[in-house]
């Protein structure tokens, strides 16, 4: 009798969001469950106009844009001198953070409240601790900003369905 062998496993590439499942990722994954709650859908790693790239980026079902800034250790919080060039391309700014990081640092004038929302994430969920202030996008901006998140999420659809799609362009 001939032994059945199971079929080759094909691997999508990995979407960032869920690569690891510590450090930052982790922090992604409860963030990006927090936002979906909250009628947000997120994509990792999205490039601005700026040449800057966000950690997160979501859109709401009304076309409002929140960006949120990952940070898993105090000196990368305090050598970050880049999250101001993330503002003018959303209407709500967030910091996550994972669970027990002292948030003393977000208390201060520079990362607090009139600039800034912040989140306490794990990998299975998170919380908002404090809401980011609305600051309206500009109209031209946000239809960029939304058509290039678009173009990305669906990039990344289309690698999962066809690793060999990019290839054959």
């Amino acid at each position: 009798m001939a032994t059945l062998s199971p079929p080759p496993v094909t691997v999508p590439p990995a979407d960032p969001l869920f690569q690891a499942e510590s450090g930052a990722a982790a922090v992604a994954r409860g963030v990006a469950r927090l936002l979906y709650r909250h009628d947000l859908v997120a994509v990792a790693e999205v490039a601005l106009g700026n040449g800057r790239r966000a950690d997160l980026m979501a859109v709401d079902s009304r076309g409002a844009i929140v960006i949120v800034e990952i940070k898993v250790s105090r000196a990368d919080l305090l050598g970050d001198g880049k999250w101001g060039d993330y503002l003018p391309y959303c209407d709500r700014f967030f910091w996550a953070v994972p669970a027990g990081f002292d948030l003393a640092p977000f208390s201060g004038a520079a990362l607090g409240p009139d600039v800034s929302g912040l989140i306490v994430a794990d990998r299975y969920d998170a919380a908002i601790v404090r809401e980011a202030p609305l600051r309206p996008m500009a109209p031209a901006r946000r239809r960029s900003e939304t058509l290039r998140l678009a173009r990305r999420a669906a990039r990344r659809l289309l690698e999962l369905a066809d690793p060999d799609a990019a290839s054959s362009v």
